[in-house]
Order: structure tokens, then C-alpha cells, then sequence
């Protein structure tokens, strides 16, 4: 009898695994910084570790890892860092805290880029994926899948555009913060009373990060534009610091995202103070814990001063005719 199941065991085994093997994803990262990153990768709760949780990625370069069906977490660069010889050392900005180029299953320090997935399986037959600026920004970041399905990023360099109160650092340790990591309130930080969609609303920040990168999710409750899916069985490249035009494999829909968040003009920002402007300095942070209002106030009361200054000259020269 034994002699009958062991080759049908054998096969079923085999089956299964070329099952795996077909139903994996690839996820390509390409880095076309001017300086090295050092991806890393944090898998959620429940899903299959991956064959790596962080690397070296030189300018130019790309590596592909594969993931199970069903895989869920996020994927984020790692910029200014220094290892020795043992591997061992950190990072300047999105550091994982493990010491070492391996994450061992630590998730990147604000402020960071994430791009985060849910890979279709038993509970759904689409892939989630998105790319957040909630955790703040520190690097560009383009994510592009196969079998025709949208891609979506922040392809603008946001440290370059990022007001003076949010701003972290210099060089390759210099990121840009979200508004709750910079100032912890609970209406920023979407907690407490605010920690539903009714009353976290966007900030004047989260609006900023919005008007810059429309695809990305630029504050806790920002799902409806953010969060995409793929029916299709796909693949993604993720790209650090892409290019303004996507790859030749890219869609027409991918083409206009990219198109649609890198731009060379300055983005609306109603209000906010960009980097360059008027010294560096943002009026922002004022508004942010109550102390003051934009200088139009000012200005709104020199012209009324002035309409009334001309009006009683008027009603002088009048009587004296």
C-alpha cells in the first residue's frame, strides 16, 4: 500500500510547490538616486518572512525578491547609512534600529516613505498596495506593477518643498516630517477624539504633501485617492528616485500617474512657505498651536486706515469749497 502513496504523495508535494512558485510575486527594486539606499522590508503579522529584510542597493542597480501568496507589509529606503565590515552600523534617515543591514523584523523611524502591499489570497483575489506619507518623507519613490494596473508614487522631491518647521537634517540625512511627528497632536496625529474620518480632517500639511503627490496618502484617513488594487496576477518595481517618465512596460494609466506626480512647477500649497521663499521661514507652525494668523490681517487693516484717511481729506476739501 505504501509502495502506491509514496509517488502520489511525491507529486501532490511537487504540485504544490510549482503552485507556490507560479502564484509568488516578484518585487523589483531599482535605485536611481545619484547615492546608495539600503531598502528595507517589514512583513505584517501572519505573513511568510521574505528572503531578505534589508540591502545595498547602488546607484543604478536593481535586485528582485519573491513573496508568498497572501504577503502583506511594507517596503521603505534607507538613506546616509555606514556599516563596517561585519555589516554592522545605522542609518540617517528611515533606520530600522537593528544595527545592522538586515531589518530582523523592525519597521523604518519617521520620517520615511513606505510603500505598503496586501497581496491577494484566501481573504480577497486583489492586491492592495499604496505609497504613504503619513510616516513623513525622506526619499522619491515609484511604485509600478505589471498586467496593466496603475501605478502610483511620490515621484517630487518633497525635502526640497518641505516648510521650514518641518524639515529634518541635511544632505543624505535630510527628510521631510509629517505634521503629527512633528508637532503630536491628536488632530494632526488622527487620535483620540479624532481618530475617525468625520473629525481627522486635512491639514494645511497633509494638503501640502496632497497637492505635490495626488496618489500618495498624505495623512491617516486619505483612502479613497490613495489605495489601489490588481485583479491581475502582478508584479511591481518599486523605484527610488524614478525618472519623470516610467519604464516602456508601464501602462498609459501609469504614464499619467507618473506625469501627474512629477512636475516642475511649485505645487499649490495655500499658503505654505516653500523652502527659498521669504528666508525659509512659515507662518505654518504659528497657525499650528494657535499663536497667530498670515500677515493678510495686517495688511487688511493698513488699506482699511488708508481708505478712511482718504475719505475724511475728501469731506475736508468739500467743506473749505
Amino acid at each position: 500500500m505504501m509502495a502506491y502513496l509514496l509517488p502520489t504523495l511525491t507529486l501532490l508535494l511537487l504540485l504544490s510547490l510549482l503552485q507556490s512558485l507560479t502564484e509568488s510575486t516578484t518585487f523589483t527594486f531599482t535605485n536611481k538616486c545619484a547615492n546608495t539606499v539600503w531598502p528595507g522590508a517589514l512583513s505584517n503579522s501572519g505573513s511568510a518572512p521574505l528572503e531578505t529584510t534589508g540591502f545595498e542597493l547602488t546607484p543604478g542597480s536593481s535586485r528582485a525578491i519573491q513573496a508568498s501568496t497572501g504577503w502583506s507589509g511594507r517596503f521603505f529606503a534607507r538613506t546616509g547609512c555606514n556599516f563596517d565590515s561585519t555589516n554592522h552600523g545605522s542609518c540617517a534617515t528611515a533606520d530600522c534600529g537593528s544595527n545592522e543591514i538586515e531589518c530582523n523584523g523592525a519597521g523604518a523611524a519617521p520620517p520615511a516613505t513606505l510603500a505598503e502591499f496586501t497581496l491577494a489570497g484566501p481573504s480577497s483575489s486583489k492586491d492592495f498596495y499604496d505609497v504613504s506619507l503619513v510616516d513623513g518623507y525622506n526619499v522619491a519613490m515609484l511604485v509600478e506593477p505589471s498586467g496593466g494596473c496603475s501605478a502610483t508614487g511620490c515621484a517630487v522631491d518633497l525635502n526640497r518643498r518641505c516648510p521650514a518647521e518641518l524639515r529634518v537634517g541635511q544632505g543624505e540625512a535630510q527628510a521631510c516630517r509629517s505634521a503629527c511627528e512633528a508637532f503630536g497632536t491628536p488632530e494632526y496625529c488622527c487620535k483620540g477624539e479624532y481618530a475617525n474620518p468625520s473629525t481627522c480632517r486635512p491639514s494645511v500639511y497633509s494638503e501640502m504633501f496632497k497637492s505635490a503627490c495626488p496618489r500618495s496618502y498624505s495623512y491617516a484617513f486619505d483612502d479613497p485617492t490613495s489605495t489601489f488594487t490588481c485583479s491581475s496576477p502582478a508584479d511591481y518595481t518599486i523605484t527610488f528616485c524614478p525618472d519623470s517618465t516610467p519604464s516602456q512596460k508601464s501602462t498609459k494609466d501609469a504614464a499619467t500617474a507618473a506625469a501627474a506626480t512629477t512636475t516642475t512647477s511649485e505645487p499649490k500649497t495655500k499658503g505654505v512657505m516653500l523652502e527659498g521663499e521669504g528666508g525659509g521661514e512659515s507662518w505654518l507652525a504659528s497657525l499650528a498651536i494657535g499663536s497667530g494668523a498670515p500677515s493678510i490681517t495686517r495688511g487688511f487693516w493698513i488699506y482699511q486706515v488708508s481708505l478712511t484717511a482718504a475719505s475724511l481729506v475728501l469731506v475736508l476739501f468739500c467743506f473749505f469749497l
